[in-house]
């Protein structure tokens, strides 16, 4: 089976981490490279622990660092949930490798130059490097096949109460991404609060019984706090947003999607950063993205622990 062309463009991170650990660990894609985004913690913790979590799973894939703060506005971290360092549990691990001497958005124009055939983008953070990217290398957008992305939600927020923290922290960079013309995916809070990880899951992971398992129950089991504390309405469960970008490209079935203009509003006094998904049609302009509102979350589960069952 050929495997899928991606780069991963992400801000670990927990649940980025599960994400990283899905994409390699499914063998279902070629990864050319991670980028890193400023979001769950600075540029410099991100591109850190996107270091260590692709050392600690044997991920040897270039690295680049991205841009340090969003386009027009000042960087809005979410240490809340992801603790000071971004990815609590990882600390000890110790880089295998070192990131590339260019920048993100020229290691993503490199990258898109040079290959025979078109490649998808899989961003779970903010979209500041990819629309970076877009304006920059205008030129290189028909080189994309898809973003297939986590961010912004239908109905609901977390920042706001209609904005998600990705979409939020820079809310022009997704303006600029969602206007493309290029097919996008949007795994956003609408499907990711349905995705959902209990202490049984964290459980499955750990006796899987390899370092990789251990890793995902620890970084789990410290990220589940926030959400047992601060989300009562999942019932003890942890939303497990970020792979649901990975899962929709693995098994798609595995999702309830509907095909919607989706527009992204910069501006509005109580409503900056919100996805405005025109889910019953009332623009009656043409779908610009495949939104997930659904999951299979027992499918979802195993997809994880048989990833992770074949990483080291």
């Amino acid at each position: 089976m050929k495997k899928i062309p991606v780069i991963i463009d992400c801000d670990p991170g927990h649940d980025d981490a599960l994400m990283l650990m899905l994409a390699f660990g499914s063998g279902l894609f070629d990864v050319k490279a991670v980028t890193t985004s400023a979001g769950n913690q600075t540029q410099d913790k991100t591109l850190a622990n996107t270091l260590k979590i692709l050392s600690l799973i044997g991920a040897n894939v270039p690295v680049y660092r991205g841009c340090e703060k969003p386009i027009f506005r000042n960087l809005v971290i979410d240490d809340s949930v992801h603790g000071e360092s971004g990815l609590h549990g990882i600390e000890w691990v110790v880089p295998a490798f070192q990131p590339e001497t260019i920048s993100a958005v020229e290691g993503i124009a490199r990258i898109l130059s040079e290959s025979e055939g078109k490649i998808t983008i899989v961003p779970t953070g903010p979209l500041t490097n990819i629309a970076a990217f877009l304006l920059a290398f205008p030129n290189l957008k028909d080189r994309i096949e898809r973003i297939s992305l986590m961010g912004g939600g239908i109905f609901r927020g977390n920042m706001t109460p209609l904005a998600e923290f990705n979409i939020y922290a820079d809310p022009e960079a997704a303006a600029i991404v969602f206007a493309a013309g290029i097919p996008v995916t949007m795994c956003g809070l609408d499907v990711t609060h349905k995705a959902v990880v209990f202490q049984k899951d964290i459980d499955l992971f750990r006796a899987i019984g390899n370092k990789s398992g251990e890793a995902a129950a620890n970084f789990l089991e410290f990220y589940s706090r926030f959400y047992r504390e601060n989300r009562i309405e999942l019932e003890g469960g942890a939303a497990l947003h970020d792979p649901c970008a990975i899962a929709w490209l693995i098994n798609p079935d595995m999702f309830k999607t509907k095909s919607c203009y989706v527009a992204v509003e910069t501006k509005g006094e109580l409503t900056s950063g919100a996805t405005v998904v025109d889910f019953y049609n009332v623009l009656k302009k043409a779908p610009n993205t495949e939104v997930a509102y659904d999951i299979n979350r027992e499918e979802y589960i195993k997809m994880l622990a048989d990833a992770i069952r074949s990483l080291p």
